[in-house]
């Protein structure tokens, strides 16, 4: 016997369930029969028996009123109202299916991977389903808390950047066994949502204006203002009367490019949500089960991915193509100034006994005719020129990262005669008698040696 899940209805006393012009539901309860094998009875023909017999009416009675026999009055007052019972559905296979361990194994590795990346694995090894079955399988596997409400904050086109770093550690292939600290400088415009960043090895005021500059000439202009977090590089702190007081280099960086910095509110860092969201993209869409060779490699790595992911993708709260959206803020920012920025910091350095002056971690060469142990530097967003006296005696682009040397070109002179690439030394010359020998000399020297014997003959 099945009762399948349905509202029951109810007749007046006395009518026959079905026949009551809609009072009853359609719905059946299937009984034997002995002409067809199996008939049906309406469901609420059968609360009605129950309900008769609960009233105290005899089974005849009740046979009587519905017109049913007697031994199927008794045989359904015996079985009662049974729950529904319903048969094993079966199950039909599942694209998604033969990449699930897969899927379980990445996300128990790895839980921060997107389901965006993970869909671009998986149809690399052959899947051909949708994204909705992914993240229905993801939401199994690794349940998400719902994200509290807030407030959007949108800027017109070309009207701000915010700027920011972020904390990563990495371990190169070219250094196995060595953890790296990394920090990635990320400019994302306010409009757009376009995302330029880099890794660089240190967070000091020359590396925030090489950044910056390399960001803007990236997208060919300049944005009205420049959103920060209080880091020590953009702000050097607060007046008496709680005003912000901004880095002076950052101040005269900010004049000569046509932008005006702006700090966040302290201890609010969801004002710049729009660049630290892209942190947690970045980190989890490419970072994340990456491999990298040094610092170079990630960087090309992470500029492929901006240029073939993160840019040309359809932004989840703006609903357009990034790529897009910064063709019409392209024409807002304001235009790049023609000549360089050349403000600098000037620090004094002792020379090194190979010749090298240590800025940033880093060693640079003087030339060999340097005489003074201590050399003027001054440090430039994308130089370092060294001064002896006053007179510039090197010049050498800034190395990323630490524990880096460069030596100029013409910095290291060798002796004349000598092969600077592949030094040898002379061969001897036999003389008459055998185990006497002598290196070879210039002929200067023994035309020199003649000349001064001559000399001491002709004295008295």
């Amino acid at each position: 016997m099945k009762i399948p899940q349905v509202a029951l209805g109810a007749g007046p006393p006395g009518a026959r369930p079905g026949r009551t012009g809609g009072n009853l539901i359609a719905d059946t309860y299937s009984r034997d029969s002995d002409k067809a094998g199996v008939t049906v009875i309406q469901l609420g023909e059968l609360v009605m028996i129950l309900d008769l017999h609960r009233q105290g009416l005899s089974i005849s009675a009740i046979a009587r009123q519905t017109g049913l026999d007697r031994k199927t009055i008794r045989k359904y007052i015996t079985r009662g109202l049974e729950p529904p019972t319903y048969g094993p559905r079966q199950a039909r296979p599942r694209r998604l299916e033969p990449f699930e361990a897969y899927l379980r194994d990445r996300v128990k590795a790895y839980p921060g991977l997107t389901g965006r990346r993970l869909l671009r694995e998986i149809r690399a090894l052959g899947y051909d389903g949708g994204y909705t079955a992914l993240t229905d399988f993801l939401r199994e596997v690794r349940p998400s808390s719902a994200p509290g409400f807030e407030v959007r904050f949108e800027t017109p086109p070309g009207q701000q950047a915010q700027v920011d770093f972020a904390h990563f550690r990495v371990g190169f292939t070219d250094e196995p066994g060595i953890t790296r600290v990394v920090w990635l400088f990320s400019m994302v415009l306010g409009f757009s949502r376009l995302i330029w960043a880099r890794f660089v090895s240190h967070q000091d005021l020359q590396t925030v204006l090489r950044c910056h500059i390399a960001a803007f000439e990236a997208i060919g202009g300049v944005p009205q203002e420049v959103l920060y977090d209080r880091m020590k590089t953009a702000v050097a702190g607060t007046d008496p009367e709680g005003h912000i007081v901004y880095n002076r280099s950052l101040i005269d960086f900010a004049r000569h490019y046509g932008f005006q910095p702006r700090a966040c509110r302290p201890y609010r860092a969801k004002t710049k949500g729009k660049v630290e969201r892209p942190f947690g993209y970045i980190r989890e869409d490419f970072f994340l089960a990456g491999e990298f060779r040094n610092l170079e490699d990630l960087n090309d790595q992470l500029a492929q991915w901006l240029a073939t992911v993160a840019n040309p993708r359809c932004h989840a709260t703006t609903r357009r193509v990034v790529n897009e959206a910064f063709a019409e803020e392209h024409n807002h920012l304001r235009p790049l100034p023609l000549a360089a920025f050349r403000s600098l910091l000037k620090l004094e350095r002792r020379v090194s006994h190979e010749g090298m002056v240590s800025v940033a971690g880093n060693l640079y060469s003087v030339p060999d005719t340097t005489r003074r142990r201590i050399v003027e530097v001054h440090t430039l967003a994308d130089e370092i020129r060294i001064f002896e006296d006053g007179v510039m005696i090197a010049c050498h682009p800034v190395l990323d990262g630490r524990n880096q040397r460069r030596v100029a070109p013409g910095h290291r002179r060798m002796p004349r005669g000598s092969d600077t690439e592949h030094p040898r030394e002379d061969p001897p010359i036999l003389l008459a008698r055998v185990g006497e020998v002598v290196t070879r000399r210039p002929l200067e020297v023994y035309q020199a040696v003649a000349s001064h014997l001559a000399q001491a003959g002709d004295q008295p």
